[in-house]
């Protein structure tokens, strides 16, 4: 068995504080059950940890813990388990109720936080022309490089004490609070105010006082903005940015997680990763359905050659908090040269449809027009996007377990949870996200850990987390396109998984401490 602490091969839990039950408690409760024994090492618990009031937890109003939802208790018991924790800054913006903002509604232009987030009009003045509504359109060939999250120009106007309104910049959400008649909203911060910097200090500390041992950077490729230049990831002036927040995680013993959707075909994700930064597996959800429903490695085994080789840290997962990506997978013209993607356009679309089919929701792109430019993401259970057969389920999970990174694994996809419809229509325009985030209920826990699929996803996981074997290399040996073979060798230990793709049957066979073990799935 691995030694407590030790983040290199430990696998992940991926939950809400409230997922599990009503309140963290709850989820601790469940982790502490004999059947969930030695299963994780990490827990990402997504940032409504903190107190926020929009996007489920990405719109933060501070980094204080929400003690409606979770206690110092739980901190501690989840320390004695021997499990880590993993949580969210969202460096690009906070929220309108935030004390900077409230402060800055207060006061205005006398505010001590005047600077901390970014007035649109002051951001592009002189560099574009003011429309009949007060707001300053930027110079077409500006405007053009912008990338937007939703239709529109990307600001909230908001009320100022001398009776004016202020377009700041809002590169995310903002809705009507119809209970209290209030705008809520994700406010882009200025990171060329040394405040915010002060900020991030105080909270990286803050984390880490709450037993944090991996942070996640949301939103980082927003954070520098310059005219002339995209509003995201511009350089070098996110380079900057990030070796600025890297020194403050040092200080702190924090290890960071940039979080960055791209093509495949910009090589982003080789930037960052060569600047040591671990990385967010977004191209595995997408190659895991492909290989599926295709019976055909070919895609999914490149991939996995190019992490050993490039040496790549990776976190992985399946389900998560947010959609199934699919526009990662592409290829991209970088400098009038095209450079492949993972997979070709047509099978990128052959997986959309059929999750869609599958009763899938989506999430798409705009450009400065509002015109659709892409579908971003596809919204679904995972299990639902695999036509809701256990076999398969059961046949990624072991895959993902043997894919080189830190697997991360969302909470519903363990109990093969299923598409929620009736939440995802309840929350209405954007809410396209509940479809994946059904809260399980202490009784449904109890009566999900009788199903197979759910045991044996808990034993495949189990042996990630413990064999000494994950703790070498990976090889891939050769066999057909519709065949799996995988070995982890450490030593003499060993851990191989042989799959069939047409049949989705699969045997794990294991050598540790001198013992050969082999069990048929």
């Amino acid at each position: 068995m691995k030694l407590k602490g030790s983040i290199s091969n430990g696998v992940m839990f991926n939950a809400y504080p409230d997922s599990i039950g009503t309140k963290l408690s709850d989820t601790v409760a469940m982790l502490q059950m004999p059947e969930f024994k030695e299963v994780f090492s990490l827990f990402y618990v997504l940032p409504t940890f903190f107190n926020s009031d929009l996007d489920r937890g990405f719109s933060i109003i501070d980094y204080n813990i929400n003690e409606e939802l979770v206690s110092k208790d739980d901190i501690q018991a989840l320390d004695e388990l021997g499990i880590m924790l993993k949580f969210d800054i969202v460096l690009n913006h906070l929220s309108v109720a935030s004390p900077q903002f409230k402060d800055l509604l207060k006061n205005g232009e006398n505010s001590k936080y005047k600077d901390f987030f970014i007035n649109w009009n002051s951001f592009w003045k002189g560099n574009g022309s003011m429309d009949e509504n007060g707001i300053i359109i930027p110079k077409k060939e500006y405007l053009d490089k912008l990338f937007m999250r939703k239709v529109g120009l990307p600001i909230l106007k908001v009320p100022f004490p001398d009776g004016s309104e202020q377009p700041y910049w809002n590169t995310f959400y903002q809705k009507i609070d119809k209970e209290s008649n209030t705008i809520l909203g994700q406010m882009d911060v200025n990171a060329k105010s040394p405040l915010v910097w002060d900020f991030y200090e105080e909270t990286l500390a803050k984390v880490k006082s709450y037993g944090c041992s991996i942070l996640r950077l949301d939103a980082f490729a927003y954070l520098h903005k310059e005219v002339g230049q995209s509003n995201f990831f511009n350089k070098p002036g996110t380079w900057e940015y990030l070796q600025r927040i890297k020194k403050i995680a040092e200080k702190n013993g924090l290890t960071l997680l940039p979080e960055i959707h791209a093509e495949y075909g910009l090589h982003l994700h080789d930037e960052v990763a060569n600047e040591g930064y671990q990385i967010y597996d977004f191209f595995l959800p997408g190659l895991m359905i492909h290989t599926l429903e295709t019976a055909n490695h070919t895609a999914l085994f490149t991939w996995a050659r190019e992490i050993v080789n490039k040496g790549y840290k990776t976190v992985n997962m399946l389900g998560c908090h947010d959609g199934i990506p699919v526009l990662d997978l592409k290829g991209k013209e970088v400098s009038g040269t095209y450079n492949q993607g993972l997979l070709e356009n047509d099978e990128i679309e052959s997986i959309m449809n059929i999750i869609m089919e599958r009763g899938g929701r989506v999430k798409n792109l705009y450009g400065p027009s509002g015109k659709k430019i892409s579908y971003y993401q596809v919204n679904a259970t995972f299990f639902s996007a695999l036509g809701e057969n256990e076999q398969k389920l059961l046949l990624a999970r072991a895959i993902q377990m043997f894919m080189p990174g830190i697997p991360q694994v969302w909470y519903l996809d363990i109990f093969a949870g299923k598409n929620d419809y009736e939440a995802a229509d309840k929350a209405g325009s954007g809410g396209h996200k509940e479809i994946n985030r059904s809260t399980l209920t202490k009784e449904e826990i109890l009566s999900g850990l009788q199903r197979k699929v759910v045991r044996d996803q808990l034993e495949i996981m189990r042996l990630r987390n413990t064999s000494n074997a994950f703790l070498g290399q990976m090889k891939i040996n050769d066999s057909k396109e519709d065949e799996i073979d995988l070995v982890w060798k450490n030593g003499a230990d060993f851990v191989q998984l042989t799959a069939n793709l047409k049949t989705f049957n699969f045997a794990i066979k294991q050598r540790e401490l001198g013992k050969i073990s082999k069990k048929e799935f």
